[in-house]
């Protein structure tokens, strides 16, 4: 790399704290920092051009999870790390929104559905024999019932009669909430610098030499926010994951409002403004989707496109503007993994397609770790 010593003096000397990811975590990291060491230098390297993960690509969805997730995170999880992790979840969106404001964001509360394919009966029924019970669950988080059965007045075809509604969800404009965050993180004069790779690091006594390919300069802290893409340099459990999406172009007369839940979390829509966006499909492929590759497969946009055409949209002539496609971070445990790896390392990853809700917590936790 051809720096000059302009370059070298202002951007790679004498850096306080190095946070590898320009996401939702990455800048409520440096924000905490800044709170927390008002004098100190900040530098944020990003791969991308934007975010390159998820925090820009995301479906704008400020949910805690739909009732067929939560049951069936109670088969792999206690009901204390369930309603801990929903906690979290909730919490972080309040976060969210206090920080950067609802205008600011776009925040509009129409609320959440579930809705469930005809051939689906045994979730179905499972959804509607145990809604008292996770309603009862989450009560003391949220003093209200959080689920109850709506019948379907959207006009969607193919699915059972009953849908379950969650007042406690909204969408957002994610645009507009990263665009937000970076012009606040600018404001607190954080440095930010794109398309620059982090390909290694090696620490030493009192900093970490971070590598860039064939350049390398010190910090005396490095923080990763990299989701998905954490695993190879953190080696951490946490596995790349594949969203891909489809927006339509605009649709006279919508009356699709709010964000919807298919097949376990699996398949989701919402409108954006008179469009309808619908994305997921992972579940056709799941060892094809885990991967840090952008892209678009077949399988999965002929399955979203069946689903846009019969069950959402049956009676609508529509068009698709736009597919693109997300990287999320997954793991066994739905639990984020907040940690200090050495002594001038630590990590906050693992958001389980959950970014919107739990980012801007994950990043403040990451940032008071740093002592």
């Amino acid at each position: 790399m051809n720096f000059s010593y302009w370059e070298l003096k202002n951007w790679f000397t004498d850096i306080d704290y190095t946070i590898v990811g320009s996401g939702i975590v990455g800048l409520n990291c440096a924000l905490a920092l800044r709170e927390n060491f008002p004098e100190s230098k900040i530098l944020i390297l990003e791969k991308g051009i934007l975010p390159q993960g998820a925090s820009t690509k995301n479906a704008g969805f400020a949910c805690f999870g739909s009732i067929s997730e939560i049951i069936d995170d109670l088969k792999s999880h206690s009901e204390e790390e369930v309603t801990q992790i929903i906690s979290k979840r909730w919490n972080g969106l309040q976060l969210l929104r206090k920080n950067l404001g609802d205008e600011t964001i776009d925040f509009k509360p129409y609320g959440g559905y579930e809705l469930f394919l005809t051939e689906d009966e045994s979730t179905y029924n499972e959804c509607l024999q145990k809604l008292p019970f996770i309603n009862e669950l989450l009560k003391p988080l949220f003093r209200n019932d959080v689920f109850a059965k709506e019948v379907d007045r959207f006009a969607f075809h193919g699915i059972k009669e009953y849908l379950v509604f969650n007042p406690f969800e909204a969408q957002i404009d994610t645009g507009k909430m990263m665009n937000a965050l970076l012009q606040k993180a600018i404001a607190n004069n954080i440095l930010i610098l794109n398309k620059v790779e982090v390909t290694s690091y090696l620490e030493k006594k009192g900093s970490v030499e971070v590598v860039l390919g064939d350049f390398s300069f010190s910090t005396k802290k490095v923080l990763f926010a990299i989701n998905g893409f954490a695993g190879k340099l953190t080696n951490n459990e946490v596995k790349p994951s594949r969203a891909q999406v489809l927006i339509t172009e605009p649709i006279p007369n919508l009356e699709i409002k709010g964000t919807f839940h298919l097949d376990k979390g699996y398949y989701y829509f919402r409108n954006i403004e008179n469009r309808i966006l619908l994305g997921g499909g992972r579940n056709l492929a799941f060892e094809e989707e885990t991967t840090t590759q952008l892209g678009q497969t077949e399988l999965i946009q002929n399955r979203l496109e069946e689903l846009l055409k019969e069950v959402i949209l049956p009676n609508t002539d529509y068009k698709i503007a736009h597919r693109w496609s997300g990287i999320m971070g997954l793991g066994s445990a739905k639990k984020p993994i907040v940690e200090q790896l050495s002594d001038h390392v630590y990590c906050g990853v693992r958001l389980g397609g959950m970014g919107v809700a739990i980012g801007s917590l994950i990043g403040q936790e990451l940032a008071d770790l740093v002592k």
